[in-house]
């Protein structure tokens, strides 16, 4: 999906921004490979920078409530300093590195309801346009998917997934967001849980893994959160019984929240880990980014699922901020 438009900053007559991504998704960690295309206008330009910034649709959680807005998660300046001249084409190939913790997109080809996007904004004459708006597709990385396919396998079925602004406290996390992935209980787990929410924080050396898990409340308690965090590494994924391993996590998060009560430190947490931190791990899935259809599975047993499809109201969203 491309989007061609004036630089308005400079009126009529001014260069023209196409930005064109190489096809197919790619993985956080990956390189981002594509082209910035230029068409001079009626005049000629000094072309200062070429930044391409990362974007994303996130939800913020507040006292009033929820609100949903763009977070710009990375900036990469990719070219500049030439003279672009009257009616001539340009083109400035890139290739960037995706931050690891870029949220994923789709899951076999099926979209999550995750909107990414790469804005291109040019610096021309003291003035800068965002003149370029693309949409982003980030499949998982394989340690990832093996995770996601074994919740499929042991009966776990999706219901949403949307991108929290804020952090999590006592990990790594790098991006001012995290992605949250919520699946509906296996039947063993249904009278235990109402879901449990995935998130994922990738790094070069491995994958920090936070769980947490909604309690049924009975006839005299209410429902409490429990959370919890384990760490994979990216090597010998076809070799790990991964079924086996989510298994253990799901267990090992129920009974180590049963044991130690709503508020205790439990799981495989680091010294500081704290689910109440500023923009802490909490349910919410987001309006924009559900995917209808509770009946969907994940991985090996899915059912296609039908898509709230957010891609043009992000993009449309996005002019309408820019005037």
């Amino acid at each position: 999906m491309v989007f061609k438009r004036l630089l308005g900053s400079l009126g009529v007559g001014g260069p023209t921004v196409d930005t064109a991504l190489d096809q197919g998704p790619i993985r956080p960690g990956d390189a981002l490979n594509g082209q910035v295309r230029l068409q001079g206008g009626k005049a000629g330009f000094d072309i200062e920078h070429i930044t391409l910034e990362l974007v994303a649709r996130a939800e913020a959680e507040h006292e009033g409530g929820e609100s949903e807005g763009v977070v710009a998660f990375d900036r990469l300046t990719v070219g500049g300093g030439f003279r672009l001249g009257e009616g001539e084409p340009h083109s400035v190939p890139f290739s960037v590195t995706l931050p690891w913790e870029t949220p994923i997109t789709e899951l076999y080809g099926q979209s999550l309801g995750i909107v990414l996007g790469v804005r291109t904004e040019l610096s021309v004459a003291g003035a800068k346009d965002k003149g370029d708006l693309d949409r982003l597709t980030v499949a998982p990385l394989p340690v990832q998917e093996a995770i996601l396919e074994a919740f499929g396998q042991l009966g776990f079925g999706f219901r949403s997934a949307d991108l929290e602004y804020g952090r999590i406290g006592g990990t790594g996390q790098q991006l001012p967001f995290y992605q949250e992935i919520e699946i509906t209980p296996s039947p063993g787990y249904a009278r235990q849980v109402n879901e449990i929410e995935v998130t994922f924080l990738a790094g070069p050396g491995g994958l920090e893994v936070v769980l947490e898990a909604d309690k049924r409340g009975g006839p005299f308690s209410s429902g409490h959160d429990a959370l919890t965090r384990f760490t994979v590494t990216h090597d010998g994924v076809g070799h790990q019984d991964w079924n086996a391993v989510v298994d253990g996590w799901v267990r090992q998060l129920i009974e180590h929240r049963a044991a130690y009560g709503a508020h205790a430190a439990y799981g495989h947490h680091g010294p500081g880990f704290d689910e109440h931190q500023q923009g802490g791990h909490r349910s919410g899935p987001g309006t924009g980014t559900a995917i209808a259809a509770g009946a969907a599975g994940l991985a090996g047993g899915m059912v296609a699922a039908e898509v709230v499809d957010e891609v043009g109201d992000f993009f449309e969203g996005e002019e309408d901020d820019e005037g």
